[in-house]
């Protein structure tokens, strides 16, 4: 359930950002680019509330998406995921460990006298 609401925030903020970036921040926007067939289509006035519309009510998606996804969070602490059911079904091994020193003194060179000087 999580996933859909990752798959639906996001396809709802592009949505978002392309409505945002098609806006002109002069108040031109879309009807400037249509270079005056917005006017005959829907009037220079309307198309710039459809955006600013949109943009409330995109962000205003997004936002309640964002509030409502931590409601579908297992609380059990166990994981809704198959990858995760199947990394705890994997057998843990045994530490390893490092081998013992030996202990044969005949192996190992004999430490070098300090030198103290007198």
């Amino acid at each position: 359930m999580l996933a859909l609401f990752g798959v639906l925030i996001i396809i709802a903020s592009v949505v978002l950002g392309l409505i945002v970036l098609i806006q002109n921040p002069k108040g031109g926007g879309l009807s400037g680019s249509l270079s005056g067939f917005g006017n005959q289509l829907m009037g220079v006035k309307q198309s710039t509330d459809v955006l600013e519309k949109g943009t409330w009510i995109f962000a205003a998606v997004v936002g309640l998406l964002c509030l409502m996804s931590p409601a579908f969070i297992p609380k059990d602490g166990s994981s809704s995921s198959a990858n995760d059911k199947l990394l705890n079904d994997v057998p843990v091994s045994a530490p390893r460990t490092n081998p013992a020193a030996p202990t044969n003194s005949t192996s190992l060179p004999a430490p070098a006298p300090a030198d103290t000087g007198k």
